[in-house]
């Protein structure tokens, strides 16, 4: 697959936890972003309305930032 490269803004703590990764992590963040990057372009919705179902259903699930992190950790 063809990549390119982008820069984006992120809060401190996202930023950390990517910086931090293992390069193999990265790989996998990079994929997710850019798998959730074409989602929502794609949508016919709003990227808000996107943004606040993908949290709704993460923290539906049990999903908070410590456990999160502790999954980029593993």
């Amino acid at each position: 697959m063809e990549t390119q490269t982008i820069t984006i803004r992120v809060s401190p703590e996202a930023a950390r936890v990517y910086n931090t990764a293992t390069a193999e992590q990265q790989r996998k963040l990079e994929v997710l972003l850019s798998l959730k990057l074409t989602e929502v372009a794609r949508a016919p919705r709003p990227l808000e309305d996107v943004m606040s179902e993908i949290s709704r259903k993460a923290q539906a699930r049990g999903l908070t930032p410590e456990i999160l992190e502790s999954f980029l950790n593993e």
